[in-house]
């Protein structure tokens, strides 16, 4: 009986370790293109997953005005040696920046550098279809939906109708599937109350913005950090003809003839970090509250104002923003775990 005993508790042991060190099971939905710390943040979630800490379900461009962001985002992936990973993009140009800021064409053309396959969004499956192809599968559940680009993407899976994928509706699937959504949006809500910021308010977003924000039926996480955490400097040790490189190098000579010693704001990244790490280091959660959204005027943060599903205000603490600078710079500049190609 005592060796029973033992070993049930040996079993359980198990278990609850096996359970306690699952990866997250994530779906980056990103605006890829529009700035180039998105880049940074799919490597950062590349990283990470290197590290055994998440498993990256799907990617999503959900900006559909400059047609070569899907191709980015493949392009990235297949470096870190994962480009099965399934990419949904929004095809149509109503929503998103109109300007390739990344030289996105030449990047997403260029398959034989980089190893990808999709070059146009319309090459990559519908955005909705593949979030709903991956949460209707039976393992994929308690998925965190991490959106650091425009809203389009979310508010088309939240308002689907049920499909060949499930006969679930787009809200019964995130009720069932969804864990939480973590969104870089709401920039400094907190802190003046008509804020506007280029996720949540610009490019055509602000309506989907506020359906979401009235309607999504799991807790969100609003996510305003990164401002002054400047990175990019790092990638100076990978080789020319790495994409992440290359891209960074590309919209930072856009923006105004920069190079990567000039380096950029983490908005993402630092969205991507309290996804998979909570507060960690670096992030304050500021706990409950309210975001006051109008699409017109813009947005403010109300804590302590109730709101269901519960909503939730994330912010740096005070005097991180080096370290935090360090640490995404060291990040993104590692060596894939998994990388098949050679640079």
């Amino acid at each position: 009986m005592r060796a029973l005993g033992s070993l049930w508790i040996l079993l359980f042991c198990a278990g609850h370790l096996s359970y306690a060190q699952a990866p997250m099971k994530v779906i980056f939905d990103t605006d890829m293109g529009s700035d180039c710390d998105d880049v940074g943040a799919l490597a950062y979630l590349h990283s990470l997953a290197d590290l055994g800490k998440v498993e990256i379900l799907a990617c999503v461009y959900s900006s559909g005005k400059v047609p070569y962001g899907a191709g980015i985002i493949q392009a990235i992936n297949e470096y870190y040696g994962r480009g099965s990973i399934p990419v949904g993009a929004y095809q149509q140009q109503d929503v998103g920046d109109s300007i390739d800021k990344m030289d996105a064409k030449r990047l997403a053309s260029d398959t034989s550098r980089y190893g990808h396959s999709i070059i146009l969004n319309s090459q990559a499956e519908s955005h909705t279809s593949v979030v709903r192809r991956i949460l209707a599968h039976p393992s994929n559940d308690k998925v965190v939906y991490i959106t650091v680009g425009h809203t389009k993407g979310l508010y088309d899976v939240l308002t689907s109708l049920p499909d060949d994928h499930s006969r679930w509706s787009g809200d019964e699937m995130i009720k069932n599937k969804v864990s939480k959504w973590v969104a870089l949006g709401a920039l400094k809500a907190d802190q003046r109350a008509a804020a506007k910021d280029w996720d949540f308010f610009f490019n055509g977003t602000a309506p989907f913005t506020q359906y979401l924000v009235e309607n999504f039926p799991k807790p969100i996480y609003y996510v305003s950090a990164g401002t002054d955490v400047m990175t990019g400097s790092s990638l100076v040790s990978l080789p020319k003809g790495v994409i992440v490189r290359d891209a960074y190098e590309s919209w930072l000579w856009w923006y105004g003839n920069k190079t990567l010693q000039d380096q950029r704001p983490s908005w993402d990244l630092a969205c991507v970090y309290y996804a998979v790490n909570g507060e960690g280091e670096f992030l304050k959660n500021m706990g409950t509250g309210s975001l006051d959204f109008d699409a017109e005027e813009g947005c403010s943060w109300i804590p302590g104002k109730e709101s269901k599903p519960e909503q939730y205000y994330v912010i740096e603490k005070p005097g991180i923003t080096q370290d935090f600078a360090d640490y995404f710079n060291k990040m993104i500049s590692k060596k894939p775990k998994r990388n098949s190609l050679t640079h």
